[in-house]
Parts: structure tokens; sequence; C-alpha cells
């Protein structure tokens, strides 16, 4: 296992796909700082030299936002519209979908395992 950004990226796989398992970086981005770093894209991590290892980590350290520092940003966003009371922090805080979507029938990741509500007898006259 190569280490880049504290984050294990596995050795058989091919470089632009191994770089994708650092949160932040996609196929996209990854193509990008493989090119930037000068290292092959279908190369495999295994064969990867320390040249190779330091040039992407130099790379990224100099170029991205990656991990601990970007879901923090992220976090900081989302506390950020919470504390102005925007609709989409209103949304955010009561844990339904902040992006428009339907919460009548679905909705089920946000809103958590169904709470059955009892139904109420008719009275009697």
């Amino acid at each position: 296992m190569a280490r880049i950004v504290g984050v294990d990226i596995p050795n058989n796989k091919r470089g632009e796909v191994a770089l994708t398992y650092i949160f932040g970086i996609g196929r996209s981005r990854a193509k990008m700082i493989l090119e930037e770093a000068g290292v092959d894209p279908n190369v495999k991590v295994q064969d990867w030299n320390d040249d190779q290892f330091g040039a992407i980590r130099r790379v990224i350290g100099d170029n991205y936002k990656v991990e601990g520092q970007l879901r923090s940003e992220v976090q900081m966003n989302i506390k950020r519209l919470m504390d102005i009371g925007s609709y989409r922090g209103i949304r955010h805080r009561i844990g339904l979908p902040t992006r428009g979507q339907s919460t009548k029938n679905n909705a089920r990741t946000r809103k958590g395992k169904r709470k059955t509500v009892a139904n109420k007898k008719m009275a009697t006259k």
C-alpha cells in the first residue's frame, strides 16, 4: 500500500483509478494530476518509483484541497448556511433534502427509517 496525503492507495490498480481513493479527487482530476506530475496514467501504483510518488505528492499538496482540509471546508459551508438561516440551511438542520426533491413518498436516505404514526379511531355517536 502506498500512502499519499494520509490515505493508503491500492498498489494493484492503475494510477488514475488509485488516486480516486483520496477524498476530493475523481477520475478527471486524477488524470490532470498524473499529467502534471509526468506519470503515465496506465502504469500501476506498484510500478511507480520514489520520484513519481514525490511529484504526485507535490502536485496534490500545492494545487488541491483534499481529505481533511476539504471535509472541514464543506462542513463550514453547511454551518454557515445554517447560521444565516437560509432555506438550504434550515433543510440541513431538520434533515430533509436540500435540493428540491419531493419528500411525500421518497427521501428515505435523508429522513431516515420510517416512523409509523397510529391512526386515531373514529368516535362513535
